[in-house]
């Protein structure tokens, strides 16, 4: 197979996602998705403040429809619950429970494990250099569709 960038990141996409699926902890928490758990670590990472569907929308690039049925699941298996705010009837925050709470804590130790794992043997300035490098491809994409979206 012909090396380019794209097949390098789906192999090591793939090996990602094998990595995860036999992690310690992912036993403990076997009847959520891989999704589940990146919603539920984006609440813990900014649980300081509110967090609206719209927010998870953006954080993730996903449509209005998709996140409000994958917030609809995560209600239904007792991982986030929807909250009406004091400052404007419409919004309802989205707010973890005291199940995806633990489940957060487990979820950190594999994410710290994976992250070390993934970045051995590079220099601090290897790592911040790769998350430029990933950044500006996702950019570039992002950039693209909407250009596309444009022309249309």
């Amino acid at each position: 197979m012909k090396e380019t960038v794209h097949n390098e990141l789906r192999s090591l996409s793939h090996l990602i996602y094998r990595f995860i699926e036999n992690l310690p902890n992912k036993k403990q928490i076997e009847s959520m998705t891989g999704t589940n758990g990146c919603i539920i670590g984006y609440l813990a990472e900014n649980s300081d403040h509110d967090v609206f569907q719209k927010d998870i929308e953006k954080a993730f690039g996903i449509t209005r429809s998709t996140a409000s049925k994958v917030i609809n699941l995560m209600e239904q298996k007792g991982l986030v619950e929807r909250q009406s705010v004091s400052y404007d009837a419409r919004l309802k925050k989205i707010i973890m429970t005291d199940k995806s709470k633990a489940i957060s804590h487990l979820m950190a130790e594999d994410m710290e494990l994976v992250e070390s794992v993934l970045t051995e043997g590079f220099s601090p300035e290897e790592t911040k250099a790769l998350y430029s490098y990933l950044k500006r491809m996702k950019q570039n994409l992002k950039s693209y569709y909407l250009k596309e979206k444009e022309e249309c």
